[in-house]
């Protein structure tokens, strides 16, 4: 088979199989199976032309392949976790100039390949920048230099190129998105260092004019027809960065959310918007902040949930999937979201590097099996030179555009997170599975309609076969090596 070293056509690419015939939708392959299966199996492989592909022909009806499988993954459809609240990714300046660049061709395919349910990977969570953010080409905020009273407030800023995206984003999602918004700084009259970037922390006397700020906005987008669905309290409140950024301590954050940000978004009608806190890195911090401020319930009660990223890894350690685990089972009236994930030092020659998306599957797993509820990816769209970004931070993004070419680029990573957000439907329930080896990775939902879902990752250089068993079916399946596969029924 052909290896694909650079995707620049339409999003899902289908091989066809000796079992399934295929068609052309909307310049679109997609693959239709001749067998009656109760179960359609879609694969992605490294050096294949496998993308989301429906490949039922890896199901056995050999008895003897039933009987030789090395792994086996168990489903119990009875016991349940948390409820699945979305996929998708932030929606920052940079994507949307970005975007703004592209011919109306070009726009309407990459909308259809992140937000059209059918066509796409069906994102149905967004993150958008309160303000300018490292993604954004300058800085900027919404207000004069000094005014304390907010008179000046107003999102003009955003009209030209974010707001038009978001808008349709929403449209082509459906009409709905579930959107939650972060700062990375107040403005710097209202810091100690005078400087939106740097980090530097929030003054006193500027709490209150602090948290009225986060409700102009809210009320602002929402007046241009985006909801907002929540928001967090500071992004990274423990990094001091070059670009936007904000110190929080445990208790500073704590007293901002109990003592301003809470009672303010009540007093203006937001006491629906769901508030996150932390915003930062799996590990040690993660657990402290949820237990600071959960087991407090005069603040505990203005916050929804905890977000984290995984950028803990950065050194070089592994992933702490038991910090997310832990604050699972000590505060289960609490929601874990995945806030933000990105490949950090872009490198254009690596744009279908596998590595890139098995980090991305590995991640979402264990994220949803240690029960997180959400999943946000970092930029939706950057240019070939992974920006734009005014301090040079840049990174990879799912697509990429040429903008000098009018291209688009999907990565692998694109289709590894299609696996599961475009089968796993908002308030899923996760359910509970045993597998038997490390060899592969896997997480299951059951959807509001009755199907299941269940995602199967091998990382190994060697395909696998395993099987499946349900209170309904039991299937023998072979996965390729360096593949995933999201299996419905």
């Amino acid at each position: 088979m052909k290896v694909i070293n650079r995707i620049l056509i339409a999003p899902i690419l289908v091989l066809q199989l000796s079992c399934s015939s295929s068609k052309v939708v909307d310049n679109t392959t997609v693959s239709t199976s001749k067998s009656n299966q109760k179960i359609q199996v879609y694969t992605t492989a490294e050096n294949t032309n496998l993308r989301l592909s429906l490949s039922n022909n890896l199901i056995s009806n050999s008895t003897s392949q039933q009987t030789n499988s090395s792994v086996s993954i168990v489903i119990d459809t009875k016991k349940t976790d948390q409820t699945f609240l979305g996929i998708g990714g932030a929606i920052t300046d940079a994507s949307a100039e970005v975007f703004a660049k592209l011919s109306p061709k070009k726009q309407q395919e990459f909308l259809i390949a992140y937000y059209d349910k059918n066509k796409g990977i069906g994102y149905s969570l967004a993150r958008t920048n309160i303000h300018s953010c490292d993604f954004s080409s300058d800085s900027y905020t919404y207000v004069a230099e000094g005014d304390k009273e907010l008179k000046t407030f107003n999102i003009d800023h955003d009209r030209k190129y974010r707001i038009p995206l978001l808008k349709r984003a929403i449209e082509t999602a459906g009409g709905k998105l579930t959107l939650f918004v972060s700062p990375w700084s107040p403005p710097a009259f209202m810091k100690d260092n005078n400087d939106i970037l740097h980090g530097g922390v929030l003054l006193p006397e500027f709490a209150q004019s602090w948290a009225n700020y986060y409700g102009k906005f809210i009320k602002a987008y929402e007046k241009e027809g985006i909801p907002v669905w929540g928001l967090t309290i500071q992004n990274e409140p423990m990094a001091k960065q070059r670009w936007e950024s904000c110190i929080y301590t445990p208790e500073a954050e704590r007293d901002f959310l109990k003592n301003f940000l809470g009672p303010t978004l009540e007093k203006e009608g937001l006491a629906s918007k769901n508030i996150i806190i932390w915003d930062h890195n799996r590990g040690d911090q993660l657990e402290a902040r949820a237990n600071l401020v959960f087991s407090d319930p005069e603040v505990s009660k203005y916050a929804w949930g905890i977000g984290f990223h995984w950028y803990e890894t950065w050194r070089g350690g592994p992933p702490q999937f038991q910090s997310v685990a832990n604050i699972h089972k000590a505060f289960p009236d609490k929601n874990l979201l995945f806030t933000e994930g990105c490949i950090e030092k872009f490198d254009a020659t690596k744009f279908q590097f596998w590595g890139n998306a098995e980090r991305y599957g590995l991640n979402m797993i264990n994220d949803f099996n240690n029960g997180t509820v959400g999943w946000t990816d970092w930029n939706i769209l950057l240019d070939q030179n992974g920006g734009p970004n005014h301090v040079g931070n840049f990174c990879f993004a799912p697509i990429h555009a040429d903008t000098a070419k009018d291209e688009l680029i999907f990565t692998p990573m694109y289709f590894y997170i299609g696996h599961l957000s475009k089968f796993i439907q908002p308030n899923a329930k996760r359910i509970t599975q045993t597998i038997s080896e490390e060899t592969l990775l896997s997480t299951s939902f059951k959807n509001p309609d009755g199907k299941i879902v269940t995602i199967v990752m091998n990382q190994s250089d060697k395909e696998v076969v395993y099987s499946l068993t349900s209170d309904t079916l039991k299937n023998t399946i072979t996965i390729p090596p360096h593949a995933i596969q999201t299996l419905v029924y």
